[in-house]
């Protein structure tokens, strides 16, 4: 394992986010402050509680997902493709190093980063409303998973683009979409029978399941099941991955 390089990978896109720090760290808290605000004190007020939480913590595993997904896909995505964009990809792909290390340090970086992001907005939910984890290590294991999971598959979009605006297509108008219909404002019990049914194919469903279950103990689907599927999207995630460098996908063009 070649961690010189893994390491010098990593500091940089480290760096990149410090160098962005109102972009990277300020603006997704400032947004997730103001859905506290119109959400929790808003609606707040007209919906007390949901299953015996108040509503205003209810939201906080949601919130802290949807930036998480969200960031995780655009920091890994733009740190990928900017070097394709300018040409430096070739002399890192010329490199002694490999694959997997290159994977390592930009998915590191990003899910890093990510991670950082949503326990800075964990601790400013604090500032809000009362919360109690009733499962730390699960809460800190499912915040992991779904950073690495989703930072590969910025991986994979920033590849796969070949211009800025098809950075934006997939968090916009696919994982955005699915965050906010995957039960991030409300459980999914209150749905009717057949959109309860629709919804069980969001998979953003069972990541927010399994995280509020870590912090209220209530889930909309079995923690077990929230974890197998984050773990199945990780593996077809890698899978990927896998086969872009050994077909050498937008690479070696």
């Amino acid at each position: 394992m070649n961690l010189p390089a893994i390491k010098a990978i990593y500091t940089f896109e480290m760096a990149r986010a410090g160098r962005t720090l109102m972009q990277s760290i300020v603006s997704p808290v400032i947004s997730t402050s103001l859905y506290f605000v119109v959400f929790g004190a808003a609606i707040g007020s007209r919906i007390t509680e949901f299953e015996g939480v108040p509503y205003g913590a209810f939201i906080v595993p949601g919130l802290v997902m949807l930036m998480l997904l969200t960031q995780s896909v655009a920091n890994a995505a733009f740190g990928i493709y900017f070097p394709r964009f300018t040409g430096t990809i070739y002399e890192i792909l010329s490199a002694p190093i490999s694959y997997i290390e290159i994977v390592i340090g930009y998915v590191g970086a990003a899910a890093t980063k990510s991670i950082i992001l949503g326990l800075i907005i964990l601790a400013t939910a604090w500032l809000f409303v009362p919360l109690h984890i009733a499962h730390p290590f699960w809460m800190v294991a499912f915040l992991v998973l779904t950073a690495l999971t989703f930072s590969l598959l910025g991986f994979i979009i920033g590849i796969w683009a070949d211009g800025f605006e098809k950075l934006q297509i997939v968090p916009l108008l696919i994982i955005t979409p699915l965050t906010f219909l995957g039960g991030t404002f409300y459980s999914i019990n209150v749905l009717p029978p057949f959109w309860r049914t629709v919804t069980l194919f969001n998979p953003v469903v069972y990541l927010v399941s399994g995280f509020r279950w870590s912090f209220f103990d209530i889930s909309d689907v079995s923690p077990g099941i929230s974890l197998a599927v984050t773990f199945f999207f990780l593996g077809v995630c890698l899978v990927i991955v896998w086969w872009i460098f050994k077909t050498g996908y937008r690479l070696k063009s």
